[in-house]
Protein backbone atom coordinates (compact mmCIF):
# COMPACT_ATOMS: atom_id res chain seq x y z
CA UNK A 1 0.00 0.00 0.00
CA UNK A 2 2.79 2.41 0.94
CA UNK A 3 4.71 1.58 -2.23
CA UNK A 4 1.65 2.28 -4.34
CA UNK A 5 1.10 5.64 -2.61
CA UNK A 6 4.71 6.66 -3.22
CA UNK A 7 4.43 5.74 -6.89
CA UNK A 8 1.28 7.83 -7.29
CA UNK A 9 2.91 10.79 -5.53
CA UNK A 10 5.98 10.51 -7.75
CA UNK A 11 3.78 10.44 -10.84
CA UNK A 12 1.89 13.55 -9.74
CA UNK A 13 5.11 15.42 -9.00
CA UNK A 14 6.57 14.28 -12.28
CA UNK A 15 3.60 15.62 -14.18
CA UNK A 16 3.40 18.84 -12.20
CA UNK A 17 7.05 19.85 -12.45
CA UNK A 18 7.25 20.17 -16.25
CA UNK A 19 4.07 22.28 -16.33
CA UNK A 20 5.52 24.64 -13.73
CA UNK A 21 8.90 24.81 -15.44
CA UNK A 22 7.60 25.09 -18.98
CA UNK A 23 5.28 28.04 -18.36
CA UNK A 24 5.26 30.72 -21.04
CA UNK A 25 6.12 33.47 -18.57
CA UNK A 26 8.05 33.43 -15.29
CA UNK A 27 6.30 33.62 -11.95
CA UNK A 28 6.37 37.18 -10.55
CA UNK A 29 8.52 37.63 -7.45
CA UNK A 30 6.72 37.81 -4.13
CA UNK A 31 6.82 41.22 -2.48
CA UNK A 32 6.19 42.39 1.05
CA UNK A 33 3.00 44.42 1.45
CA UNK A 34 1.69 46.30 4.45
CA UNK A 35 -1.76 44.78 3.83
CA UNK A 36 -0.69 41.13 3.68
CA UNK A 37 -1.49 38.62 6.39
CA UNK A 38 -4.42 38.43 8.80
CA UNK A 39 -3.47 41.70 10.54
CA UNK A 40 -2.30 43.69 7.50
CA UNK A 41 -3.44 47.26 6.89
CA UNK A 42 -3.00 49.73 4.07
CA UNK A 43 -0.28 52.36 4.23
CA UNK A 44 -2.23 55.66 3.94
CA UNK A 45 0.70 57.58 2.48
CA UNK A 46 1.27 54.85 -0.09
CA UNK A 47 -2.40 54.87 -1.11
CA UNK A 48 -2.30 58.63 -1.59
CA UNK A 49 0.86 58.36 -3.68
CA UNK A 50 -0.71 55.54 -5.66
CA UNK A 51 -3.76 57.65 -6.40
CA UNK A 52 -1.47 60.41 -7.65
CA UNK A 53 0.24 57.96 -10.01
CA UNK A 54 -3.12 56.67 -11.23
CA UNK A 55 -4.46 60.15 -11.82
CA UNK A 56 -1.40 61.49 -13.63
CA UNK A 57 -0.49 58.37 -15.62
CA UNK A 58 -3.27 55.79 -15.81
CA UNK A 59 -6.49 57.83 -15.80
CA UNK A 60 -6.08 59.02 -19.38
CA UNK A 61 -6.85 55.49 -20.62
CA UNK A 62 -8.18 53.45 -17.68
CA UNK A 63 -11.33 54.13 -15.69
CA UNK A 64 -12.37 53.41 -12.10
CA UNK A 65 -16.00 52.51 -12.70
CA UNK A 66 -16.79 51.30 -9.19
CA UNK A 67 -15.05 54.05 -7.22
CA UNK A 68 -16.73 57.28 -6.10
CA UNK A 69 -14.86 60.39 -5.06
CA UNK A 70 -16.26 60.11 -1.52
CA UNK A 71 -14.62 56.68 -1.17
CA UNK A 72 -11.25 58.43 -1.05
CA UNK A 73 -12.19 59.94 2.33
CA UNK A 74 -13.59 56.78 3.91
CA UNK A 75 -11.83 54.92 6.70
CA UNK A 76 -9.60 52.12 5.49
CA UNK A 77 -8.66 53.91 2.27
CA UNK A 78 -6.43 56.87 1.32
CA UNK A 79 -8.39 58.92 3.89
CA UNK A 80 -8.15 62.27 2.16
CA UNK A 81 -10.01 65.01 4.00
CA UNK A 82 -13.56 65.84 2.97
CA UNK A 83 -12.38 69.24 1.77
CA UNK A 84 -9.73 67.60 -0.42
CA UNK A 85 -12.28 65.19 -1.88
CA UNK A 86 -14.76 67.99 -2.58
CA UNK A 87 -12.09 70.06 -4.34
CA UNK A 88 -10.90 67.02 -6.30
CA UNK A 89 -14.40 66.11 -7.48
CA UNK A 90 -15.03 69.69 -8.62
CA UNK A 91 -12.10 69.41 -11.05
CA UNK A 92 -14.00 66.81 -13.08
CA UNK A 93 -16.86 67.42 -15.49
CA UNK A 94 -19.79 65.04 -15.01
CA UNK A 95 -22.47 64.55 -17.64
CA UNK A 96 -25.91 64.95 -16.10
CA UNK A 97 -29.46 65.50 -17.19
CA UNK A 98 -31.70 65.74 -18.95
CA UNK A 99 -32.63 69.29 -17.97
CA UNK A 100 -36.05 70.85 -18.39
CA UNK A 101 -35.38 71.24 -22.11
CA UNK A 102 -34.51 67.56 -22.44
CA UNK A 103 -30.83 68.16 -23.03
CA UNK A 104 -27.86 66.57 -21.30
CA UNK A 105 -25.40 68.93 -19.68
CA UNK A 106 -22.11 68.95 -17.82
CA UNK A 107 -21.60 70.06 -14.24
CA UNK A 108 -18.72 70.02 -11.74
CA UNK A 109 -18.29 66.72 -9.96
CA UNK A 110 -19.58 66.05 -6.46
CA UNK A 111 -18.18 63.67 -3.82
CA UNK A 112 -21.06 61.25 -4.46
CA UNK A 113 -20.18 60.94 -8.17
CA UNK A 114 -18.13 58.08 -9.52
CA UNK A 115 -14.94 58.71 -11.45
CA UNK A 116 -15.93 59.49 -15.04
CA UNK A 117 -14.74 57.14 -17.76
CA UNK A 118 -11.91 58.45 -19.95
CA UNK A 119 -13.89 57.61 -23.10
CA UNK A 120 -17.61 58.04 -23.90
CA UNK A 121 -18.03 54.36 -24.78
CA UNK A 122 -16.09 51.16 -25.37
CA UNK A 123 -15.94 51.63 -29.14
CA UNK A 124 -14.34 55.03 -28.72
CA UNK A 125 -11.86 53.56 -26.24
CA UNK A 126 -10.95 50.79 -28.68
CA UNK A 127 -10.60 53.18 -31.60
CA UNK A 128 -8.19 55.36 -29.62
CA UNK A 129 -6.07 52.41 -28.50
CA UNK A 130 -5.32 50.32 -31.53
CA UNK A 131 -8.58 48.40 -31.62
CA UNK A 132 -8.77 47.19 -28.01
CA UNK A 133 -10.34 49.10 -25.14
CA UNK A 134 -8.10 49.46 -22.06
CA UNK A 135 -9.50 47.54 -19.07
CA UNK A 136 -11.16 49.24 -16.14
CA UNK A 137 -8.84 49.22 -13.14
CA UNK A 138 -11.37 49.06 -10.29
CA UNK A 139 -10.93 45.31 -9.80
CA UNK A 140 -7.73 44.74 -11.75
CA UNK A 141 -5.70 43.43 -8.81
CA UNK A 142 -8.21 40.60 -8.41
CA UNK A 143 -8.72 40.01 -12.12
CA UNK A 144 -5.02 39.64 -12.93
CA UNK A 145 -4.04 36.84 -10.59
CA UNK A 146 -1.99 33.82 -11.63
CA UNK A 147 -1.57 30.19 -10.61
CA UNK A 148 1.64 29.40 -8.75
CA UNK A 149 1.45 25.65 -9.27
CA UNK A 150 2.38 22.78 -6.97
CA UNK A 151 3.23 22.84 -4.11
CA UNK A 152 2.66 26.58 -3.63
CA UNK A 153 -1.12 26.46 -3.96
CA UNK A 154 -1.11 24.24 -0.85
CA UNK A 155 1.35 26.25 1.24
CA UNK A 156 -0.35 29.52 0.27
CA UNK A 157 -3.47 28.41 2.15
CA UNK A 158 -1.54 28.12 5.39
CA UNK A 159 0.49 31.26 4.75
CA UNK A 160 -2.71 33.15 3.83
CA UNK A 161 -0.98 34.43 0.72
CA UNK A 162 -3.49 36.26 -1.48
CA UNK A 163 -1.37 39.05 -2.96
CA UNK A 164 -0.52 37.29 -6.22
CA UNK A 165 -2.56 39.86 -8.17
CA UNK A 166 -0.62 42.74 -6.63
CA UNK A 167 2.70 40.96 -7.23
CA UNK A 168 1.74 40.41 -10.87
CA UNK A 169 0.84 44.07 -11.47
CA UNK A 170 4.17 45.28 -10.08
CA UNK A 171 6.05 42.71 -12.15
CA UNK A 172 4.11 43.73 -15.27
CA UNK A 173 4.84 47.44 -14.83
CA UNK A 174 8.52 46.64 -14.28
CA UNK A 175 8.66 43.99 -17.00
CA UNK A 176 9.17 46.14 -20.11
CA UNK A 177 12.52 45.37 -21.73
CA UNK A 178 14.20 44.70 -25.03
CA UNK A 179 13.02 41.53 -26.71
CA UNK A 180 15.58 38.71 -26.71
CA UNK A 181 17.37 37.82 -29.91
CA UNK A 182 15.13 35.97 -32.32
CA UNK A 183 11.88 37.06 -30.69
CA UNK A 184 9.60 38.83 -33.15
CA UNK A 185 7.46 41.60 -31.67
CA UNK A 186 4.53 42.44 -33.97
CA UNK A 187 3.80 46.01 -35.02
CA UNK A 188 2.09 47.95 -32.25
CA UNK A 189 3.26 45.49 -29.61
CA UNK A 190 5.78 45.80 -26.80
CA UNK A 191 7.87 43.09 -25.18
CA UNK A 192 7.09 42.43 -21.52
CA UNK A 193 8.87 39.79 -19.49
CA UNK A 194 5.81 38.91 -17.36
CA UNK A 195 2.87 39.39 -19.73
CA UNK A 196 1.43 36.10 -21.08
CA UNK A 197 2.95 35.59 -24.51
CA UNK A 198 5.42 38.42 -23.76
CA UNK A 199 3.73 40.86 -26.16
CA UNK A 200 1.51 43.61 -24.75
CA UNK A 201 -0.25 46.41 -26.62
CA UNK A 202 0.16 48.98 -23.83
CA UNK A 203 3.37 50.99 -24.16
CA UNK A 204 5.60 51.33 -21.12
CA UNK A 205 3.57 53.71 -18.93
CA UNK A 206 6.11 54.64 -16.25
CA UNK A 207 9.54 56.22 -16.20
CA UNK A 208 11.79 57.50 -13.43
CA UNK A 209 10.91 61.01 -12.25
CA UNK A 210 7.60 61.01 -14.11
CA UNK A 211 5.43 61.73 -11.06
CA UNK A 212 6.47 64.24 -8.43
CA UNK A 213 5.79 63.02 -4.90
CA UNK A 214 5.08 65.27 -1.90
CA UNK A 215 8.16 66.45 -0.07
CA UNK A 216 9.08 65.70 3.53
CA UNK A 217 10.43 68.19 6.07
CA UNK A 218 13.91 67.88 4.58
CA UNK A 219 12.60 68.82 1.15
CA UNK A 220 13.07 65.31 -0.23
CA UNK A 221 10.36 63.18 -1.86
CA UNK A 222 8.46 60.98 0.61
CA UNK A 223 9.41 57.95 -1.50
CA UNK A 224 11.81 57.27 -4.39
CA UNK A 225 10.50 58.63 -7.68
CA UNK A 226 11.35 55.47 -9.60
CA UNK A 227 9.44 53.07 -11.83
CA UNK A 228 9.56 50.37 -9.18
CA UNK A 229 8.17 52.65 -6.46
CA UNK A 230 5.49 54.05 -8.78
CA UNK A 231 4.47 50.49 -9.63
CA UNK A 232 4.22 49.46 -5.98
CA UNK A 233 2.29 52.57 -4.98
CA UNK A 234 -0.28 52.45 -7.77
CA UNK A 235 -0.69 48.70 -7.21
CA UNK A 236 -1.41 49.27 -3.51
CA UNK A 237 -4.02 51.86 -4.51
CA UNK A 238 -5.62 49.47 -7.01
CA UNK A 239 -5.64 46.74 -4.38
CA UNK A 240 -7.66 49.09 -2.20
CA UNK A 241 -10.11 49.87 -5.03
CA UNK A 242 -10.66 46.13 -5.44
CA UNK A 243 -10.96 45.52 -1.68
CA UNK A 244 -12.06 48.78 -0.03
CA UNK A 245 -13.24 46.91 3.08
CA UNK A 246 -10.11 44.77 3.47
CA UNK A 247 -9.19 46.17 6.88
CA UNK A 248 -12.74 45.86 8.25
CA UNK A 249 -12.95 42.31 6.92
CA UNK A 250 -9.72 41.31 8.64
CA UNK A 251 -10.80 42.90 11.92
CA UNK A 252 -14.12 41.09 11.76
CA UNK A 253 -12.39 37.81 10.95
CA UNK A 254 -10.12 38.18 13.98
CA UNK A 255 -13.09 38.99 16.21
CA UNK A 256 -15.00 35.97 14.92
CA UNK A 257 -12.04 33.66 15.53
CA UNK A 258 -11.62 35.08 19.04
CA UNK A 259 -15.34 34.60 19.72
CA UNK A 260 -15.24 31.01 18.47
CA UNK A 261 -12.18 30.31 20.61
CA UNK A 262 -13.91 31.63 23.75
CA UNK A 263 -17.14 29.83 22.86
CA UNK A 264 -15.28 26.55 22.37
CA UNK A 265 -13.68 26.91 25.80
CA UNK A 266 -17.01 27.67 27.45
CA UNK A 267 -18.68 24.70 25.77
CA UNK A 268 -15.84 22.41 26.79
CA UNK A 269 -15.97 23.39 30.46
CA UNK A 270 -19.78 23.27 30.43
CA UNK A 271 -19.64 19.75 29.08
CA UNK A 272 -17.11 18.76 31.74
CA UNK A 273 -19.27 20.25 34.48
CA UNK A 274 -22.52 18.64 33.32
CA UNK A 275 -21.09 15.20 32.70
CA UNK A 276 -19.11 15.20 35.94
CA UNK A 277 -22.40 15.39 37.86
CA UNK A 278 -23.96 12.69 35.74
CA UNK A 279 -20.92 10.46 36.29
CA UNK A 280 -21.05 11.04 40.07
CA UNK A 281 -24.68 10.04 40.26
CA UNK A 282 -24.01 6.83 38.37
CA UNK A 283 -21.06 5.95 40.60
CA UNK A 284 -22.99 6.78 43.83
CA UNK A 285 -25.81 4.33 43.23
CA UNK A 286 -25.29 0.61 43.17
CA UNK A 287 -26.85 -1.34 40.40
CA UNK A 288 -30.08 -2.92 41.73
CA UNK A 289 -29.97 -6.72 41.95
CA UNK A 290 -31.68 -8.65 39.24
CA UNK A 291 -34.86 -10.43 40.33
CA UNK A 292 -36.37 -13.50 38.81
CA UNK A 293 -40.01 -14.41 38.79
CA UNK A 294 -40.68 -17.76 40.40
Amino acid sequence: MMKRTLLIAAAVLGLSAPVFAAGETPVPPQLKWSFQGPFGTFDRAQLQRGFKVYREVCASCHGLTYVAFRNLAEAGGPEFSEAQVKALAAEYKIQDGPNDAGDMFERPGRPADRFPAPFPNENAAAAANGGKAPPDLSLISKARTYERGFPWFITDVFRQYSENGADYLVALLNGYEEAPAGFQVPAGGHYNHYFPGNVIAMPKPLSDGQVEYPKNEAGQPQAPETVDQYAKDVTAFLTWTAEPHLEARKRLGFQVMLFLLVLSGLLYFTKKKVWSRVGGEVEGHATPPMTHNP
